[in-house]
């Protein structure tokens, strides 16, 4: 039986769930794994993993392993295009942690270089994978909920001194290795938004620093106004500054023909629907989400991209999530921030600073 080979870049919290994916997954050989943390490496070795182990990138690239087919970028924000772009160099088919990167332009030239080499780019988006995310899909696009009039996402999140102060944080709220809240937190939800309705236009931000004045260079909190293309009016509300844990990820939408609502902490289930005609499924469970100790994260749906990759490369299946997907959602919070009004980021409410100052 052929297998596919992996190796990951990034050990940390995601890059261990792939890690352990790929060893576990039948068809699918986990080869060698990359970090520049010591103590990291050797959590490889602690777990059993027979796989060599690296510090850089660079004495991974150097040592020219030719029988792996492909790996997996798990890596802070910033260094997601200029890896992948190492990677596919090299011939290696490359899987993509959210954010596909930190620009459209930097998403382009991964683009560029995947067709210039005839290399796969899979972008991680495991949301689509949660059957709530799935039954919404399939009742927008078969016209069940009619027109589309009224769209809200609301992500209500926790990140306090637990997540930015830890000792093995050196990125996160960094504008320049981060991003951003939409990029690091809330890209998944953003995704699902132009997945389930296409793209936007007509948008109009506003931005707020609450909590976080001490530990990022950016926003916690933002209110954020748009057409959708294929018609509709939708507006996006979030926050990191939620005090204890997360509160909501929820997308309520009011159609022509009725009305629904799929919510919980991750939008993990439907709390209203409201139907002409139309009698509510009953949907399998919704893995539940990614655990990281005093914080959680989306669904843990990993194992759905692996499947996908390995199904890809074995010619049973295309993919699921590709390079101008990921672009595409990059793009959109792009032009979220372009559009942000440059007096809407507090440090000390209701004392208001010109925002470009922080960004």
């Amino acid at each position: 039986m052929k297998k596919i080979k992996f190796a990951v870049v990034g050990f940390g919290h995601i890059g261990k769930r792939h890690a352990k994916i790929i060893h576990e997954h039948p068809e699918s050989e986990l080869k060698a794994y990359v970090d520049i943390d010591a103590e990291r490496l050797e959590d490889g070795r602690v777990l059993g993993y027979d796989a060599q182990a690296f510090n850089s990138i660079e004495d991974f690239l150097a040592a020219g392993l030719t029988d792996i087919d492909v790996v997996s970028i798990c890596t802070p924000n910033y260094l997601h295009a200029p890896y992948a772009i190492q990677l596919l160099e090299e011939r290696y088919h490359v899987v993509i942690e959210k954010p596909m990167a930190l620009s459209r332009a930097a998403c382009e030239q991964v683009v560029f270089k995947s067709l210039q080499v005839s290399r796969n780019v899979f972008v991680v988006k495991q949301n689509r994978y949660s059957p709530p995310s799935k039954w919404l899909k399939s009742i927008v696009q078969d016209g069940t909920l009619g027109d589309i009039h009224l769209v809200q996402i609301n992500c209500y999140w926790n990140r306090d001194e637990r997540y930015y102060n830890r000792p093995t944080n050196k990125w996160k709220g960094s504008l320049e290795k981060d991003g951003g809240t939409l990029f690091t937190q809330f890209s998944h939800f953003i995704d699902i938004m132009y997945w389930i309705l296409g793209d936007v236009k007509n948008v109009n931000a506003k931005f707020w620093n609450f909590t976080h004045q001490h530990n990022t260079e950016f926003e916690d909190s933002g209110l954020v106004h748009f057409e959708f293309v294929n018609g509709g009016l939708g507006c996006l509300n979030f926050s990191t500054a939620c005090w204890g844990q997360n509160m909501e990820s929820s997308i309520t939408i009011v159609g022509s023909k009725g009305s629904v609502k799929v919510g919980g902490q991750y939008m993990n289930e439907v709390e209203y629907c409201h139907i002409e005609n139309y009698e509510m499924p009953e949907l399998e469970p919704t893995n539940p989400p990614n655990d990281y100790g005093p914080y959680k994260g989306s669904a843990a749906n990993h194992h759905y991209i692996i499947q996908n990759v390995v199904d890809t490369l074995l010619g049973r299946d295309s993919i699921d999530t590709n390079a101008l997907e990921g672009l595409k959602v990059v793009d959109i919070i792009e032009r979220i921030y372009a559009s942000r009004e440059l007096d809407t980021i507090m440090l000390n409410p209701p004392q208001k600073i010109d925002e470009l100052a922080v960004r």
